[in-house]
């Protein structure tokens, strides 16, 4: 099933994004491709490694030897990385890859989340968002976007997909049926989005890319979060 986006325009509020927190860069690392949360510790894709860190104290805390050029979920026991065509499924005790899908994008992913029991990708030039079966990669269904599609994440019933293009990053909040954007906010000129997970509350964890920084936004609360649940 595909849903398509009006593609008459950016819709919806439009907010400045409030940067809270910045973290990195980290030792050895200089990009970040893919963020997620664990529910106690942000985890980044920085190339060659996957890093883990306290989000109170900003101190890493954890460091796996595994590939990761853009996406990284986590279903509540194991973490989930694109690596160019394919994503890992590793566990996070000792960074074991335990299964690989192959990437609906062919090496074109960018974001990554687990939600309802499925995987959610974005294809970035594609402009797609794919839900897919976790342990085939068999897509489900597609959303398409009219923004580069740099990283995804569900909260609350929503979904959330950071934008990338030139200068400009937005962080987006669009109908999972019909791709209209519902909200947008706007991260400053020159700040990019290299990935996107929600730490469940009221906190976006954003990459940045060649800055090798992670950056903390303060979810809005408001009358535009009205997506349909996927708890």
């Amino acid at each position: 099933m595909s849903s398509k986006t009006s593609q008459g325009g950016p819709q919806g509020a439009v907010h400045a994004a409030e940067i809270v927190r910045e973290y990195g860069p980290f030792p050895g690392a200089d990009q970040v491709h893919g963020v997620t949360h664990d529910g106690q510790r942000v985890w980044a894709a920085t190339g060659a490694r996957l890093v883990a860190f306290d989000p109170d104290s900003g101190e890493p805390t954890r460091t796996l030897d595994c590939a990761g050029d853009a996406g990284t979920a986590f279903d509540g026991r194991h973490l989930y990385q694109i690596a160019e065509s394919r994503i890992d499924k590793i566990d996070p005790a000792t960074g074991d890859v335990v299964a690989s899908i192959p990437a609906p994008g062919n090496g074109g992913d960018s974001g990554l989340t687990w939600a309802e029991g499925s995987l959610w990708v974005g294809q970035y030039r594609d402009r797609k968002i794919h839900q897919i079966d976790p342990a085939t990669g068999a897509v489900i269904r597609t959303i398409e976007s009219n923004r580069f599609v740099t990283g995804v994440t569900w909260v609350d019933g929503e979904l959330w997909h950071g934008t990338w293009e030139g200068d400009e990053s937005e962080l987006r909040h669009i109908d999972p049926q019909s791709g209209a954007v519902l909200e947008r906010l706007e991260m400053p000129h020159g700040i990019g989005v290299s990935g996107l997970e929600s730490d469940g509350a009221d906190l976006f964890y954003c990459g940045g890319g060649a800055s090798g920084k992670v950056r903390a936004v303060r979810r809005p609360r408001g009358p535009s979060s009205n997506a349909k649940s996927t708890s």
